[in-house]
């Protein structure tokens, strides 16, 4: 295999809802009720009942010089305007020869949990509704097989979440944001059979829960006098909490086809978790008392049957494949934020790929099969064969698209400590100045 003979599928990447979303989108009577778009100081905000929410970019930083990133930009004029318009997407999806993706929310959050808090539910589902049916039809559904439709729950019913994930599986969504621990959000936890007909929607129309870092339990700022990069560094691993969690929570008994994503989470810190789990349960299940089920009988087959990873460079997870489970690694692109290898991560997976001593057979497996067959993704068909898929297919397309970074798009840098080094107390208070 060489390079350009890659099909790269992404499963996670980012959007910036359009202004008009929700005109065009909710339910007659909510519109005047609707979220919508103001500019208040420089700052594009979106007001929804008694809430004024800034910060819409948070880190959609592709396109920008390196030195130029940053928790912003705060107005749809400071982005890539592949964040925000389809077809700029497709566009920069072409560029790095990427061919499918899945894309979380930004406003609400990445499982849209502001919107779960509404104060007036009828207006937060059809808030939630509205979101969905655009993200199905005008995002996703503008260019068939290249977008993987991600769905939004109402988190305050379970019965009403399942009867959500009905509904956008019958217009093939495979996919939806869950946070990775909800009991920190204030809702049940994934132990309580409350989730339980979730649990059954999902695993009867075959929708994956993928979880993403900082839905539920996020990686905490050591100090305010931190640097930045401390926290940037631990950000992925910081859902290895939440995994221990789903891997001893009963639901995989109940629902053995049931499937999660541990979204942006990276795959180096696997093996030693689950060489930890086993030896945690050998240890102890005589006084804990826990049991797994039949069809996985330890921790470490409860993971490699159930729970998806994914990673964006990793090359430590990578040589050890086995040990993270090979079916169930997937590959990350994080466009816009700042972690993303856009507009060359084909030449970064090689790489990467040719250290860690990959097969062909497992490069396929991590860059689409593994992701085109728990997504229920068939793109080869709908594109008339994998030869009009790879790398280099698609990169001939796109010509056209300049990738060169621009800079002094209009935002503001954070403030640096006397040393020049940005600090975790930094990055906070600006970030609270765009709330």
């Amino acid at each position: 295999m060489k390079l350009e003979d890659m099909v790269l599928i992404s499963v996670d990447d980012h959007l910036i809802e359009p202004a008009d979303l929700y005109q065009r989108h909710i339910a007659a009577k909510f519109k005047d009720q609707a979220p919508r778009m103001i500019k208040q100081d420089g700052v594009d905000r979106w007001v929804v009942e008694d809430q004024s929410i800034g910060a819409i970019g948070l880190n959609a930083v592709a396109g920008r010089p390196r030195d130029e990133y940053g928790m912003e930009p705060v107005s749809h004029s400071q982005m890539r305007q592949g964040c925000i318009d389809i077809h700029k997407r497709i566009d920069d999806m072409n560029a790095n020869g990427l061919l499918g993706s899945i894309n979380f929310p930004t406003l609400g959050g990445f499982a849209g949990i502001m919107f779960s808090k509404l104060k007036d539910k009828s207006l937060a589902l059809a808030t939630i509704q509205a979101y969905n049916d655009w993200h199905i039809h005008d995002w996703a559904g503008a260019h068939p097989g290249r977008m993987i439709p991600l769905g939004m729950l109402p988190m305050w019913d379970a019965e009403i979440c399942a009867a959500e994930i009905r509904r956008i599986a019958k217009l093939g969504v495979h996919a939806v944001s869950f946070p990775d621990n909800p009991a920190a959000q204030g809702f049940p936890s994934i132990h309580n059979t409350y989730w339980d007909p979730v649990w059954k929607a999902c695993a009867d129309n075959k929708v994956v829960l993928c979880c993403h870092i900082g839905t539920g339990g996020g990686a905490p700022h050591a100090s305010p006098d931190s640097p930045i990069e401390a926290w940037i560094t631990t950000m992925p691993m910081s859902i290895s909490n939440s995994a221990a969690d789903w891997i001893y929570a009963p639901m995989w008994q109940k629902y053995p086809d049931l499937r999660m994503a541990l979204s942006e989470g990276g795959i180096g810190w696997v093996p030693y978790l689950l060489e930890r789990a086993e030896y945690t349960h050998e240890h102890h299940h005589a006084w804990t008392h826990f049991k797994f089920g039949k069809d996985a009988k330890s921790p470490r087959e409860v993971f490699h049957k159930h729970i998806m990873t994914c990673f964006i460079d990793d090359a430590f997870g990578l040589k050890n494949l086995d040990d993270v489970g090979e079916d169930m690694v997937t590959w990350e692109c994080d466009y816009p934020h700042s972690d993303t290898t856009w507009p060359d991560s084909p030449e970064y997976l090689w790489r990467t790929f040719k250290n860690a001593k990959l097969t062909d057979a497992q490069i396929d497996k991590v860059t689409h099969i593994n992701a085109m067959r728990e997504y229920s993704f068939d793109a080869f068909a709908i594109h008339g064969g994998r030869e009009n898929c790879t790398v280099g297919a698609l990169r001939a397309k796109a010509a056209h698209v300049d990738t060169k970074p621009v800079p002094n798009l209009g935002g503001a840098k954070a403030a640096a400590g006397e040393d020049g080094v940005q600090r975790s107390g930094e990055i906070n208070k600006m970030f609270e100045r765009t709330q």
